[in-house]
């Protein structure tokens, strides 16, 4: 796997406010390139990958930004490649 060389905070928005600045990323990176998205929070967590697949987009991986026991207040790292 390549290294993402995208990367997003969306850590402090809220729905939809967080997917949409991640679409926008998404619409500026080239077809097959990869980003991170940092987020935290229950609706971002459910919402921004169940829309990034709903655009057509890979998630290649989501998980917490620092290992530990799962805590949607903490942030987490959401790897995703364009389409």
């Amino acid at each position: 796997m390549s290294t993402p060389e995208y990367f997003i905070d969306i850590t402090g928005d809220v729905c939809p406010l967080t997917f949409v600045k991640t679409k926008l990323l998404l619409e500026k990176m080239p077809a097959g390139a990869m980003a991170t998205v940092r987020l935290k929070g229950v609706q971002p967590l459910d919402n921004v990958p169940r829309s990034v697949k709903a655009h057509g987009h890979d998630v290649v991986s989501l998980a917490l930004e620092v290992p530990g026991e799962p805590d949607p207040r903490q942030p987490h790292l959401l790897v995703v490649r364009r389409a």
